[in-house]
């Protein structure tokens, strides 16, 4: 087994506590963040925000739908919160700090997750191309979302 990881980064023009209460909030602002080319839907199954919220998720990838079940985790409350696949253990963290000038946050999103074997390496491979693209885009969209906030 070898683990995969995506990592983008990106600057949002808002506050770290903008920022943050954007990503942590799955009922009202994370599903307007998502790219709609690769999120079908985002349905909250318990609370709502931040930890102790699960959330089933359905991702449009390579011409397939997969559906998932998250909870969330908030290792470090207002800076760390982190999605976990009930299913298969990938997990994203999303990292929100302050940005390189004021009223702006530097944030950071990775995803690791372990593949096995070849066959899982090359699909690895591939999603990391794929997620690195919808990261890309989900941080254009946040960063639109707060700056019309």
């Amino acid at each position: 087994m070898s683990v995969m990881r995506v990592v983008e980064r990106g600057v949002a023009p808002a506050t770290p506590a903008v920022v943050y209460g954007v990503v942590s909030d799955y009922r009202e602002a994370h599903p307007r963040i998502l790219p709609p080319e690769a999120f079908e839907s985002l349905v909250v199954e318990r609370g709502g925000v931040g930890a102790g919220t699960v959330i089933r998720v359905r991702v449009k990838a390579f011409g397939r739908v997969r559906e998932f079940v998250a909870e969330v985790s908030e290792p470090e409350p207002g800076r760390l919160l982190v999605e976990r696949d009930l299913e298969t253990g990938l997990t994203t963290t999303f990292t929100v700090g302050e940005g390189p000038r004021p009223g702006t946050s530097a944030v950071e999103f990775r995803t690791e997750w372990e593949a096995r074997g070849i066959r899982g390496r090359i699909e690895g491979l591939l999603a990391r191309s794929w997620m690195r693209r919808v990261y890309r885009r989900e941080l254009a969209i946040l960063a639109e979302f707060v700056r019309g906030r």
